[in-house]
């Protein structure tokens, strides 16, 4: 990996390297796990909260998304504040907010309230999360370094696929009477050991630069103008089948692409003035970031919509209960681990040749999960395929980090975050609303998994496409 930063003065000494070194990952690990674990541990939860909250569909997609979008539109202003005001310090506000709206989430009392404090949880996680890749990249080198990025990419994927039986066992469990708040009240006594342990073992940063000329360095235009794109696609996306899709939908969806247009014209004018945009060309410009980027995007995006779905087919035509609903993804997520945490121990030319195919392996599965949606061991298997499958995510990701210098790696880790983020949203916008749809129609959930499956398949398949840039770009590599 390029080096291109001088870190005498961080890593510790060789006689507390490994003790020190194992304490920081932890910490740093178990925050950006916890924030990426609520991105997907509400699903599990969702037909109970519908119960409790009599929550519409598009308010449990938008308790659901409503995280993901904070958490995607501010990452990078929150790798850029970390490189501001020190990415320690940011990493303990990021994590006390994300704490103490976990609380508020665990205590709503309306959907409204709920939603509201999900957006608010997703703000604190997008401030912890680009710290985590900044301060292994200031504080190891060499193998270790490396050692460390593989196992923070196996975290970030692996809080996605966690989450989902997690919530079974947490939701079922009930603890004192609090059903669904559990998934979002566990966080809170994690949240408070983290934010005591991480003053002591966190090292201390020389240098700050301060919060000088704020404006410039966060592109707060830029912040604005991609903020309301996003929203202004997932909100119709999200509560147009339920409208009815009424006209200001449509008018909603045309002002985002207008918007869209107009965040690449304020970023190539940022750029032009000397400041620093969201996405910066000389980040763009490392090597496989790109296209590694864009594969990677389908993983997460497909994902998060098979939760949703999957959930709510489970716990509708099939009946099952939460904890049994969590259960059933248990064979996807040992698949997903052993792919995650083994794939290093294959031969180096066959890291990147396997990404498409995991996405291939992925996209077949989908296509099975309509005429396997009876349930019973034949589905349980299906979910590992698919986690099998997708647990080349990781690899795309250390791929994608892979050939970054260190001072730009607060960009690129943020740029990175943000896609993978902002494809679950419109994951679960469009493959969600699909869904709901048929199964509206049909009367049936298991009905909708056919064409959700195939639309999975699809989207996937082309993840796999893209895949093959990165899988035959060796010479720049």
């Amino acid at each position: 990996m390029t080096q291109t930063t001088d870190l005498r003065g961080i890593v510790p000494e060789r006689g507390s390297r490994d003790r020190s070194g194992g304490l920081l990952l932890t910490v740093l690990l178990l925050g950006q796990f916890m924030g990426l674990l609520d991105a997907s541990i509400v699903n599990v939860a969702l037909p109970t909260m519908r119960a409790d909250l009599h929550a519409s569909g598009a308010g449990l997609q938008l308790v659901v998304a409503g995280y993901i979008i904070s958490y995607a539109v501010l990452l990078i202003t929150g790798a850029r504040l970390g490189a501001l005001a020190g990415h320690r310090r940011v990493f303990h506000l990021g994590l006390a907010v994300f704490t103490v709206m976990s609380l508020a989430c665990g205590l709503a009392p309306t959907t409204g309230a709920l939603i509201a404090f999900r957006f608010l949880q997703g703000a604190g996680a997008a401030l912890l999360g680009p710290q985590v890749i900044s301060l292994i990249q200031r504080n190891f080198t060499g193998a270790a370094r490396g050692r460390a990025l593989s196992l923070s990419s196996a975290a970030i994927a692996g809080g996605i696929v966690v989450g989902q039986a997690a919530g079974g066992v947490l939701v079922s469990a009930g603890l004192f009477g609090t059903g669904w708040r559990t998934v979002f009240l566990v966080n809170v006594p994690i949240g408070i050991a983290l934010l005591v342990a991480g003053p002591r073992v966190l090292p201390r940063e020389e240098g700050v630069p301060g919060l000088r000329n704020l404006r410039a360095q966060l592109d707060l235009p830029g912040l604005l103008t991609l903020s309301a794109a996003v929203l202004l696609f997932v909100v119709p996306l999200v509560m147009g089948h339920e409208l009815g899709w009424p006209a200001w939908g449509w008018a909603s969806l045309a002002a985002s692409a207008v918007l869209l247009a107009a965040f690449v014209a304020v970023e190539r004018r940022e750029g032009a003035a000397g400041g620093r945009p969201l996405i910066s060309p000389r980040v763009l410009r490392a090597p496989l970031l790109v296209p590694a980027c864009v594969a990677l995007m389908f993983g997460p995006g497909s994902w998060a919509a098979f939760l949703f779905t999957t959930t709510l087919h489970l716990q509708g035509d099939l009946r099952m209960s939460p904890l049994e609903s969590g259960i059933a993804f248990v064979p996807c997520v040992a698949a997903f681990a052993a792919v995650g945490l083994t794939w290093q121990r294959l031969p180096a030319r066959l890291h990147r040749p396997a990404i498409p195919a995991g996405f291939a392996v992925a996209a077949a599965g989908y296509l099975c999960v309509g005429p396997l949606a009876g349930g019973g061991a034949a589905y349980e298997a299906l979910t590992a395929v698919i986690g099998f499958g997708l647990g080349v995510m990781p690899i795309t990701m250390t791929t994608a980090l892979q050939h970054v210098p260190a001072e730009d790696a607060a960009d690129a880790s943020g740029l990175m975050l943000t896609l993978m983020q902002l494809a679950q949203v419109i994951g679960i916008a469009t493959a969600g609303t699909l869904f709901l749809s048929l199964a509206e129609s049909s009367g049936s959930t298991r009905h909708a998994e056919y064409g959700t499956g195939w639309a999975l398949a699809a989207s996937t398949l082309v993840g796999a496409l893209c895949a093959l840039h990165v899988a035959r770009d060796r010479a720049r590599a």
